[in-house]
Parts: structure tokens; C-alpha cells; sequence
């Protein structure tokens, strides 16, 4: 599962020490996958899962990420329920249980992405059911660190940037391209390309251009703190062929019919961590702009001094 360290503008936990939080969340993440599968083999029924809020309770309570392990027939009422306790029927597959840890983990993400221990953001309710972020984190590799349509802030100026997928080898700008339709997406010049199909024949703006934009920013970024790593753009799109002539300098096309290949080649990264690839994430987020509010119990300290 990959990690969100930045989600467009919110203040993240991976902020406050980007060296730390992605191997923390590698350990915990397996050390509760293995609990749940042992669990679930042994009883093969319904395990409710409660997730800790915070991994600061976790590091001084030993907590794990899924803090109780529940029996559905303690149960009684609908009072008594958690939230995520909402699965109508127990995991009948490894396939079923594994989509279940994930789905239960996807909005401790989202927690971790909009918190820290004394600051946090207004979540808009949209990222918690959004299908592309919830298809990246969940079909990539935890060595995989994503920001999410990050603002970066240069010269005072907010800009925003497409996606960024850090790798422990190559740093990548992707542009989804996604319509309600089925639609054949044409590559056309460096400004304008076009969508087609029976009904339909309009121009999009190229996805080049803000590509080029994000990728500026990140070379700009990576060259001021003497960080090497390759920087790629991709345009992909999981449900639309594109057509293409030759592709742009640097820039891979995937459409419908290479999303497959190219997918599995980026599963079959099996690189650990790499200092470099922190590195570039810390960079990076230090430049990204960041809205967010005290914790009420932080202000609350902060008003009433202890002496």
C-alpha cells in the first residue's frame, strides 16, 4: 500500500520527519497484516477492526494500528458498534480480507496526510471516498511515497502541481486522464488534444502543460539541495486509448492497452527505501504550502500556563 505524504495543501505527518514515518508505517502496517491473517485462519469469521488514531499512542502505548480485536457477538447493540465496523459479512477469501485490511487502513491514511500531534486541516469529505487517490495507495507498493496534487509554494505564489510518485528509483509526474465516457483520446500538439468518440469530438487542454509545469518544480527543487534522481512524466489513463505519433521527450504515454504492462512493471519494483528517495521527499514537502489549525487541546495549554 502506497504512502500519502502530502494531500494537495493539508499539513502531513511525514512533514515533521520523513525519515521516520515511512518505515514506521512498512513495520506497523505488516506487523497488524500478520496479526489479522493468523486471526482470520484461526477463526475464519467476522474481526472488527478498530483503528489507533494517532501513532504518538502508539509509540507510548505499544498500541498497534488496530487496537482491538472484537468478537461480532460482543456486539449487542448498534450503539456499541465502531464505525469502521461496518463489513456486512466476514472475509471469506484471502482476497476478501486483504481488500478488507486496505479499506480499513484508507482513511487512517487520509488521518496521517491532514494531522500532526498538535496541528491539523479540514479534510474535504471527497478524499475519503475519491476512487483515483484509493486506487494509488492501494494497488502500489509501501515503498512508493505519493503527494496528491500538492501545492508547492515558489516565490509566494501558490501553484498547483499533478501527482508525484517517489520511487526508490525514479521520481514520476503523472496526469490521469479519466472521463465519464467511453472516449479515444488523441494526442495532439504540445497546447491542445482532443476526445473522440461517437457522439463527441472536442479539444482538452494538453496534459503536457501542467506536466512540464510540475516537472520544472520538482527539477528546480531537487537541483537547490543537490539531490540526483531521475525525474519522468506519464500520461495514464486506465479506461481510454490514446493515440499518439511519437512520444514527447521524457514523457511516457500509457492508455488503455499498455496500462497492464506498464502496471505490472511498477509492481515489480522490489527496491527497499533509499536515503536519496527520503531525501527528495523531505526537499520536497519543505516547499510545499501548508493550511492548517492548533489542536484545541494544544491552544488550550498554550492559554492557560502551567505556572
Amino acid at each position: 500500500m502506497a504512502q500519502l505524504i502530502k494531500l494537495q495543501d493539508y499539513v502531513s505527518r511525514y512533514e515533521m520527519d520523513v525519515y521516520r514515518y515511512p518505515g514506521q508505517f512498512i513495520r506497523l502496517k505488516r506487523e497488524n497484516w500478520e496479526k489479522l491473517h493468523s486471526i482470520w485462519k484461526m477463526n475464519n469469521e467476522k474481526i472488527p477492526l478498530v483503528l489507533e488514531n494517532s501513532l504518538e499512542d502508539h509509540r507510548k502505548r505499544g498500541i498497534p494500528f488496530l487496537k482491538k480485536w472484537l468478537n461480532r457477538h460482543s456486539l449487542d447493540t448498534e450503539d456499541d458498534r465502531d464505525p469502521f465496523d461496518e463489513q456486512p459479512e466476514s472475509p471469506e477469501s484471502i482476497r476478501e480480507l486483504k481488500h478488507y485490511f486496505l479499506d480499513r487502513i484508507y482513511p487512517f491514511q487520509i488521518k496521517w496526510a491532514s494531522s500532526t500531534i498538535r496541528e491539523s486541516s479540514i479534510v474535504e469529505k471527497q478524499y475519503y471516498d475519491d476512487p483515483l487517490l484509493k486506487y494509488l495507495l492501494q494497488s502500489f507498493p509501501d515503498i512508493f511515497l505519493i503527494m496528491y496534487y500538492p501545492i508547492f509554494k515558489l516565490k509566494k505564489a501558490p501553484v498547483e502541481a499533478e501527482i508525484i510518485i517517489l520511487t526508490p528509483l525514479k521520481i514520476y509526474c503523472v496526469h490521469v486522464v479519466e472521463f465519464e465516457e467511453d472516449v479515444n483520446v488523441i494526442a495532439g500538439g504540445q497546447r491542445v488534444w482532443y476526445i473522440e468518440n461517437s457522439r463527441i469530438n472536442k479539444k482538452m487542454l494538453s496534459p503536457l502543460i501542467s506536466l512540464k509545469r510540475t516537472e520544472r518544480i520538482v527539477r528546480s527543487i531537487l537541483g537547490a539541495y543537490n539531490i540526483r534522481l531521475p525525474v519522468e512524466k506519464i500520461v495514464l489513463s486506465r479506461f481510454h486509448p490514446i493515440e499518439y505519433h511519437s512520444e514527447p521527450y521524457l514523457t511516457s504515454i500509457v492508455g488503455r492497452d499498455d496500462y497492464e504492462s506498464w502496471y505490472s512493471g511498477m509492481k515489480r519494483i522490489r527496491s527497499p527505501l533509499k536515503y536519496i528517495q527520503l531525501k527528495a521527499g523531505e526537499a520536497l514537502l519543505k516547499h510545499c504550502q501548508t493550511t492548517a489549525m492548533k489542536r484545541p487541546e494544544w491552544e488550550m495549554e498554550e492559554e492557560e500556563p502551567l505556572f
